[in-house]
């Protein structure tokens, strides 16, 4: 597969996964597709060698997971980690506001949403909703609008004359979606609007009632590749779609002779701290049942290595002064190895040493980050699986410029030359830990 065809169809998967319900749903859909099949959690037994599976949690995190030639706790596990979730405006559950003739919804901020830039862009709606239906059962169902339905306007500078030098943003009042013009008094009810788009999308899923939604709006404009010479990629949410895209391009493309597993988890902007979260019992409760007992878990964790694959800060060129001079990742110059002494990335000198060697053989070039020692430093699901598991990490990414922006960018290398050491990972046939 060529680098244009790689990141045509990093795209197509960004677009496809407007949410985390949607992130899992597109993942299973290329993994069936993939001789993987899917199990349910308690279905973890009598596995074959060589099979291909995976199961998810919450419609929103899933584990794909190939079961080598010898079992997991004789060779280890080669692990992938990223996560589903991206900053964003979540629907209030008693939303509906009718102000001055416009219909808009409140929303939560979720994550550490850059707010700024969700001004002025075309909005559209995803998610997943929970009904009764006419047999009294509850069911669920994946909801996309697609179409831009709603904007965030700014406030004209007229209005405002310190606009550009001093505006803050206030989440609470400043970032209610308009989706319409209404008159009257009364707001339509959003979930009667639900029940419409239901129908619309699921004809045969018989609603009866709309009881509940997670639902979170997203920037409708798609992904790109941009640049004069075509050296960026530019869309909403590559943190972290992008590293989850990359790991299942790798394990579908390994040879499978080795265990080789990818984790994408939901919740990593808020914590990570829920049952489908890092810091939930996921993971570990898959390895358990996969080592069977107490002292072949010992043998697994031992033997395995994990890799935290999460965007990492690309050196800004209007504001170089906020890196460490010796530490300023570039775009399209080669993952980053993330490194910090206080352990908000897992990273050791022994993971970050099997992680050049496995560069160095495919001739990607590495570079490191290290946050500045007067800034605060953000972490990943690294530290929250090394500590959980017991296995050792390192935590890696692809640098990424406007991170937590309604749209970032990154290069158009980056995540290509991650996808072949990912890969070179997962068909690595050595011992995972130092000799």
């Amino acid at each position: 597969m060529s680098q244009q065809h790689f990141n045509d169809e990093l795209c197509e998967f960004i677009a496809a996964a407007s949410t985390p319900f949607h992130a899992v749903a597109e993942l299973s859909r290329r993994l069936d597709a993939g001789g993987f099949r899917k199990i349910p959690e308690d279905g973890v037994r009598d596995l074959a060698a060589g099979g291909r599976y995976y199961l998810t949690r919450n419609d929103s995190s899933i584990i794909a997971f190939i079961c080598g030639s010898q079992s997991p706790p004789v060779e280890g596990i080669r692990m992938v980690g990223a996560h589903t979730d991206s900053p964003c405006l979540m629907v209030k559950p008693q939303p509906e506001k009718l102000r001055n003739g416009c219909f808009q919804l409140a929303v939560h901020v979720y994550g550490g949403a850059l707010l700024n830039p969700w001004f002025d862009r075309d909005l559209s709606l995803a998610g997943r909703v929970s009904f009764q239906c006419g047999d009294g059962q509850l069911r669920t169902a994946l909801i996309d609008y697609r179409a831009p339905l709603a904007t965030i306007p700014s406030l004209a500078i007229h209005l405002d004359r310190d606009a550009n030098t001093g505006r803050t943003v206030n989440p609470q009042t400043d970032v209610l979606p308009i989706l319409f013009q209404q008159a009257g008094e009364d707001p339509a009810d959003f979930r009667a609007l639900l029940k419409a788009r239901l129908l619309e999308e699921h004809p045969d899923c018989n609603v009866q009632e709309v009881l509940d939604y997670e639902l979170s709006f997203y920037d409708t404009q798609g992904p790109a590749v941009i640049g004069l010479q075509h050296e960026f990629i530019a869309s909403a949410r590559l943190d972290n779609l992008l590293s989850c895209f990359v790991g299942l391009k790798a394990l579908l493309q390994s040879d499978g002779t080795a265990s080789s597993l990818l984790v994408c988890n939901d919740h990593e902007e808020v914590g990570s701290l829920s049952a489908a979260g890092a810091q939930g019992p996921m993971l570990s409760s898959l390895l358990k049942r996969l080592a069977g007992n107490e002292h072949a878990l010992a043998e697994l964790v031992e033997r395995s290595l994990m890799i935290s694959a999460d965007n990492a800060h690309a050196i800004h060129p209007n504001f170089a002064d906020k890196h460490d001079d010796n530490h300023g990742p570039l775009m399209n110059r080669g993952p980053v190895i993330k490194v910090n002494a206080s352990q908000r990335y897992a990273s050791n000198s022994e993971t970050t040493g099997f992680f050049r060697m496995l560069a160095a053989a495919q001739q990607v070039p590495v570079q490191a980050f290290v946050v500045r020692n007067d800034m605060g430093c953000g972490s990943t699901i690294g530290p929250i699986t090394a500590g959980i598991t017991g296995i050792r990490t390192i935590d890696i990414g692809v640098p990424t410029l406007g991170m937590h922006s309604i749209r970032e960018t990154a290069g158009a290398q980056d995540a290509w030359n991650l996808s072949r050491v990912l890969r070179s990972f997962y068909d690595y046939r050595g011992p995972l830990a130092a000799r």
